[in-house]
């Protein structure tokens, strides 16, 4: 926003110094974000700035990296790269495979965090909801409470969920959610859950209840009213809480570590391996893709929320 011509010097000077507070504070957060994208391109097995890289050599900077992603963990790496090579790829990559189970795990668990979030807020919106803060405290306190507690309550309580709840007359061994991409996926959404319900209560506190009222008075059912008046105006905010849902999925190591199997490896429980078993830069290039993942939900989610803002009125444009 630009001063004004009759701006007094100390409003000049404070004008500066703000842009200068909120840069600085920027650099602060994002540098240690934007250096591991230059040191993905590293050509030596280092997690430093080679003198190569610091004189801009062509030979300092490579692809390898990017590369062992699609190769390590297949039979035959070193094949030519035919249509067998990328079926080696696609079924052995230790990578590839990661990310196929956070998509899919990332996909079910968002599906199911959107669903329940979104139902938890409709009902906390409605004023006559009784201990509506007491609820919304427990609803999202998985975003409140230490994950390692979370994630060892979701451990024993996985392990076997008949026991835990035997002392309701269920049966006291009834298979085991640990270990299961069941399991994963209910974890996973219920440290998701928080942020729909969070979202969707947001968006639900600019929505004109006259609305529904205006769609009953002309004869339409509940059900009617939410899909044809309610739904169309919150979706932007619902979209935005399925959306942080997916990258709190995306991203989460600590549930997984103690929940997953040996089948349900995740790109960030991979990453840990790696950093744990065999220190490699390839981390840095899967790193720089989730940067990249990242800003373009981010760019998702702002969108939505101007457009959800134009919705209701907020903005002129």
């Amino acid at each position: 926003m630009a001063l004004p011509n009759y701006a007094s010097p100390a409003e000049r000077i404070w004008h500066w110094s703000y842009l200068l507070i909120c840069t600085l504070i920027f650099i602060f957060l994002i540098a240690p974000i934007l250096v591991i994208i230059p040191l993905s391109f590293n050509a030596e097995p280092y997690f430093t700035f080679t003198e190569k890289m610091r004189s801009f050599d062509p030979d300092g900077y490579s692809m390898r990296w990017y590369d062992s992603l699609l190769t390590f963990g297949m039979q035959a790496p070193d094949g030519p790269r035919n249509a067998g090579w990328w079926a080696d790829a696609w079924a052995n990559a230790k990578w590839i495979n990661a990310a196929k189970n956070s998509i899919i795990i990332g996909f079910f668990s968002t599906i199911l965090a959107t669903f329940l979030g979104t139902l938890a807020a409709l009902g906390l919106s409605r004023p006559e909801m009784p201990f509506r803060r007491a609820i919304m405290a427990i609803l999202i306190s998985p975003m409140i409470v230490p994950l390692i507690i979370t994630a060892t309550g979701m451990f024993f309580f996985y392990s076997n969920p008949c026991s835990v709840l035997g002392w309701v007359g269920l049966p006291t061994n009834c298979g085991r959610l640990a270990g299961t991409y069941l399991g994963v996926i209910l974890a996973h959404a219920t440290l998701g859950i928080p942020f729909v319900i969070i979202t969707v209560t947001a968006t639900l506190v600019g929505f004109d209840q006259s609305l529904n009222r205006a769609a009953a008075s002309l004869g339409a059912n509940p059900r009617t009213t939410f899909f044809r008046v309610t739904m169309p105006l919150i979706l932007p905010g619902v979209i935005s809480g399925a959306l942080f849902a997916f990258v709190t999925s995306f991203d989460e190591v600590v549930a997984v570590l103690f929940i997953a199997g040996p089948d349900q490896q995740t790109i960030p429980r991979q990453m840990w391996n790696g950093i744990r078993e065999q220190i490699s830069p390839a981390i840095l290039a899967v790193a720089t893709i989730l940067v990249i993942f990242s800003i373009a939900l981010l760019t998702t989610v702002e969108l939505l929320r101007r457009r959800s803002e134009r919705l209701r009125g907020v903005t002129p444009h």
